[in-house]
């Protein structure tokens, strides 16, 4: 991966567009980005990360401010990144989240996060993703790390690579977890553990299903007298016949449970004795089931016998009953031939009487129809057809008057509503003039009253600017009182660290000159009678020179150092924060314009008040323009509403005279056609009425005459059929008449009498020939009924207790398999869990793990030996051969994560010593090569990805120069291939050593600015 261009707009320090061309330090490979603190140097790797990941490693923990403050709200925020993997080159924008200025409405609105990628095609950017989501994704496949690793690896930010270092095991576990993805093999670890709980839980629960079923069987054998532990051999019951017997067992006496398998085989006896019984008790059932069925057979004769004898009795005393009935029969049969003859004549006797009542009713409505008709006329004799002829041509007539009649009522409702329109209209008309009298005059006035207040709210623009104004400068007066205070902490805490800087380096000399004065003591100490001096080769050695009191050992060295360093580090600090409050302090003068607080908030108050009676004004002159346009608006309307109602007037005047006109016209026709009546059609009403009665007259007599000549041809026929009947007169035939229903029952009757007067003496003769002798008594029966139910009972009790003895035999049978087939689940369970819980024990670092190490911290530990391995190479040379890292795999104490450990071995002692040990400067050098062994393992696990580009932020200014000079070639061999390597510090002695540069300066403003042609010409004419 190598990076091309990067442009930041509104981000971080910088307001306008900054732009970095990384192309431009390919001939020297090694460049500095320098700076005074607080400029923005880190901000450029910010931009970086953000633009490829959308986060700043920076602000990882804490509120990320990627917009500038210094950006106006209008202003954009924005970073763009071209870079390029492999031989594609890409183009990455992004922009955070922050408040615009709303585009309607006024006030602010959010502008959401945005994100677009594209790739460079044949000299033109082409689109491939467009929203933050997808950018990531599309990212994330083509960089092939994630915002970590790429932290780790190519963008080394401060305080960031040296907690790899200083890390504890679980840290750093943590992190390598995160570099080479192998949480899969702690959910491996969590999967075996879950299979090692379903083996124990499997194996648990088909032990105690086989217990529980084994227990079952027990006390069903129990329950039926079957248990096997008092029983007596199998055989022995065969060949004796005889129930087996029960006799106390001491084994009973002791509690502890037999194995299952032991307990299996005595319930297996227990069914062996229970299909036994199932066999005798067949034979019974048997037995009973004979005697049952003879003693049913015959109680079933006796039974018959008795039932024939009462039989023979009833039918006797049914004969004599049916006989007695010979002459009611007889009768019946008479009225049955009358009933059957008078049928005939029913249907001509029916359609006379209907006849004659037809006839009878048609005369009373005729009668009736002609008395309505003639009690409303003079002449009675006036004939009823010639009447409705005469009426309907007159009805005719009238019809079209009484239209002419409904229209004269609508046009005089137009009349009225044409009137009541004419004075409405001359009303609003009228109204309407008085306003427009009244208006010039409310014009002039509202004229008056704009011009008095349109002086006073011009000022309101200005008065706005200067409160403004007004307002930085008071907090400017304040914050300079405020700083002033802060300064003189800062000048005092200097002083403080830059006497204990200078004790401190005073007391590292100290020890150096004891040293020195000490170094034959120290050889003198490790002489050894008999071998040669490492100075002068005697081996004789008469007058070694005796230790110091006080020994200068390697630890005081180490400690003056390191206090020597802090010290520097506290004196530089301080000496950096004393110089940004001064300038702080100035610029806060400067902000203030010379005014002092008391001074500014007066101006300002004054300043206040001013905008505050202009705003009122400006408030009282837009009221006024809205009154202004209101009236106009008013003015415009009334116009357009007296044309509209002088338009309306006229039209009201000609619908009046028109309706005039027609109500005369109609008012003639009406009066004509009314003659007596109130209306028209009141005359139609009457007339129709009139012409009703008549056709119902007309009616009346046709249906009369039609029922007579009905009422005679049903006589004559009649009088026909009754000639050849037999009967004398049309009253006997009436008399002989029966309904069907009577006629049909008569009939049902008589033949139910012959048929069971046939069938009663048949049957009796049939009963009288089988007659045997002596019929059975009550006693008998009883007798034979007695015997069928003592037999059933004992047949019934033979079948439960066979039912029984099978259900037992049955059950037991099914236990019996069932509890092999458990058995069968414990053995296999056994087998299957034993390996699982072996396998997952192994994983999670228990016993047999000799080493107490789970899988994923034995993966890590091999990363972390090929990471040691390559980051020795560089820690040799830039330490000269002092310092190398060693993996270490001893167990930690209290269960705290083993196998992650990091030692340091030092050469001059030949210990290896803890990483915290280490001196500023040499812990960041050790951070340094350990970071960089990382990032080559990690990329070749990332796929081989090859790293064009690298950024290291800060760490320089703990280095001494001579071991600054070793870390620096370090970083220079890091260029070979062409690669491009960026170093972040404000150190001098790297400005000098390094002609290309990026030089990030803040302005009179505020917002940061990059200078990269300038920092490079600043850089080689130092370097000359």
């Amino acid at each position: 991966m190598k990076l091309h261009r990067l442009e930041l707009t509104g981000f971080g320090p910088f307001r306008d567009t900054q732009v970095v061309d990384f192309d431009a330090f390919d001939a020297d490979g090694l460049f500095l980005i320098s700076g005074r603190t607080g400029t923005g140097k880190s901000s450029i790797l910010d931009g970086v990360s953000f633009a490829l990941y959308g986060s700043v490693p920076r602000y990882d923990g804490g509120e990320k401010r990627l917009r500038s403050d210094h950006a106006d709200l209008s202003d954009p925020t924005e970073v763009r990144l071209e870079f390029t993997v492999g031989a594609r080159r890409w183009r990455v924008t992004r922009a955070p989240e922050y408040d615009r200025p709303a585009k309607r409405g006024g006030g602010l609105t959010t502008e959401p996060p945005r994100a677009e990628l594209e790739e460079l095609v044949e000299g033109r950017w082409v689109g491939r993703a467009a929203k933050p989501r997808t950018v990531g994704e599309a990212l994330g496949e083509i960089l092939g790390l994630n915002a970590q690793q790429f932290q780790q690896v190519i963008l080394l930010a401060q305080n960031k690579f040296s907690r790899f270092l200083l890390a504890s095991g679980e840290e750093r576990q943590g992190l390598l977890r995160t570099l080479f993805g192998t949480r899969r093999f702690e959910q491996y670890r969590d999967e075996l553990d879950s299979r090692r709980r379903e083996a124990e839980t499997a194996l648990a629960a088909v032990d105690s299903r086989a217990r529980t079923l084994v227990e079952e069987g027990e006390r069903l054998a129990r329950a039926h007298d079957l248990d096997t532990r008092e029983a007596q051999d199998l055989a022995d019951e065969h060949a004796g016949g005889s129930e087996l017997a029960a006799h106390p067992d001491p084994r009973r006496a002791d509690p502890a449970p037999a194995p299952v398998a032991t307990r299996r085989e005595d319930l297996a006896r227990a069914h062996r004795r229970a299909r036994y019984r199932v066999e005798q008790a067949e034979f019974a059932r048997t037995a009973t089931e004979e005697h049952f069925a003879a003693a049913a057979a015959a109680h079933a004769a006796v039974v018959a016998a008795a039932a024939r004898a009462q039989e023979r009795q009833t039918l006797r005393h049914r004969l004599g009953e049916l006989e007695a009935r010979a002459d009611e029969i007889a009768r019946a049969r008479r009225r049955l031939d009358g009933g059957r003859a008078a049928a005939v004549l029913r249907a001509p006797l029916d359609s006379l009487e209907r006849a004659e009542r037809a006839a009878a009713a048609a005369a009373h409505d005729a009668d009736t129809a002609r008395d309505r008709w003639r009690a409303g006329r003079t002449d009675a004799s006036a004939d009823a057809a010639r009447a409705v002829e005469q009426l309907t041509g007159d009805l005719a007539r009238w019809e079209i008057a009484a239209a002419q009649e409904r229209d004269l009522v609508a046009r005089r409702v137009e009349h009225e509503a044409a009137i009541a329109a004419i004075v409405a209209r001359e009303h609003d008309l009228a109204d309407i003039d008085d306003r427009r009298a009244a208006r010039p005059a409310e014009r002039a006035q509202i004229d008056a009253e704009i011009a008095a207040v349109s002086v006073a709210a011009a000022r309101l623009d200005d008065l706005r600017a200067e409160h403004l104004r007004l307002r930085e400068v008071v907090a400017a007066a304040h914050r300079a009182d405020d700083l002033a205070a802060a300064l003189a902490a800062a000048e005092a805490a200097y002083a403080t660290a830059l006497t204990d800087s200078e004790a401190a380096s005073a007391a590292l000399g100290a020890l150096l000159r004891r040293r020195v004065a000490g170094v034959a003591a120290e050889l003198a100490a490790a002489l050894v009678p008999g071998e040669p001096c490492p100075v002068c080769g005697s081996t004789e050695h008469p007058h070694p020179s005796p230790p110091a009191d006080e020994p200068v050992t390697d630890d005081l060295l180490v400690a003056a150092e390191r206090a020597r360093d802090e010290a520097s580090v506290a004196e530089a600090d301080a000496r950096e924060r004393a110089g940004l409050a001064r300038e702080a302090v100035a610029a806060a003068r400067i902000a203030a314009g010379g005014l002092d607080g008391a001074e500014a908030e007066e101006r300002l108050a004054a300043t206040s008040a001013a905008q505050a009676e202009a705003e009122r004004a400006a408030a009282e002159l837009a009221g006024l323009s809205q009154r202004r346009a209101r009236v106009e608006q008013a003015a415009a309307a009334d116009d357009e509403r007296r044309a509209a109602c002088v338009e309306h007037l006229a039209t009201a005047r000609e619908r009046a005279r028109a309706a005039e006109s027609d109500i005369s016209r109609l008012e003639a026709v009406v009066t004509a056609a009314r003659g007596s009546f109130a209306t028209v059609a009141a005359r139609i009403d009457a007339v129709a009425e009139e012409r009703d009665r008549a056709r119902a007259v007309v009616v009346a007599d046709a249906a009369r005459d039609e029922r007579a000549r009905a009422h005679l041809d049903a006589r004559q026929e009649l009088d026909a059929l009754l000639a050849g009947s037999g009967f004398d007169d049309l009253d006997a035939a009436r008399a002989a008449l029966i309904s069907d229903e009577e006629i049909e029952g008569i009939d049902i009757a008589i033949a139910d009498h012959a048929a069971q007067l046939s069938a009663t003496r048949s049957r009796l003769l049939e009963l009288e020939l089988d007659a045997g002798g002596d019929d059975p008594s009550a006693h008998d029966v009883d007798v034979s009924r007695d015997a069928v139910e003592l037999a059933d009972a004992a047949r019934t009790d033979a079948i439960s207790a066979h039912a029984g003895a099978v259900r037992t035999a049955e059950a037991l049978q099914d236990l019996l398999q069932q509890v092999d087939r458990a058995l069968a689940e414990v053995q296999e369970s056994a087998d299957e869990a034993a390996a699982v819980i072996r396998l997952a024990d192994s994983v999670a670092g228990r016993a047999p793990n000799t080493m107490r190490m789970d899988l994923e911290t034995f993966v890590l530990a091999a990363e972390l030996e090929e990471i040691v391995a390559a980051a020795n190479v560089r820690l040799a040379e830039m330490s000269s051969g002092r310092y190398t890292l060693h993996h270490s795999d001893a167990r930690a104490a209290r269960g705290r994560a083993s196998g992650l450990g990091l030692d340091v071995l030092d050469a001059h002692t030949g210990r290896r010593r803890p990483p915290q040990s280490l001196s500023g400067g040499e812990t960041f050098l050790a951070s340094l090569a350990l970071a960089l062994g990382l990032g080559e393992v990690v990329t070749a696990r990332a796929g081989g990805i090859r790293l064009d580009t690298l950024f290291v932020d800060e760490g320089f200014g703990s280095l001494d120069p001579e071991t600054l000079e070793l870390a620096l070639r370090t970083l220079d061999d890091l260029r070979a291939g062409g690669r491009t390597v960026g170093v972040i510090s404000h150190v001098e002695a790297m400005k000098e050593q390094l002609p290309a540069q990026l030089l990030v300066a803040s302005t009179p403003e505020g917002p940061s600015v990059i200078h990269q042609d300038a920092a490079r010409a600043l850089g080689v004419e130092r370097a000359r």
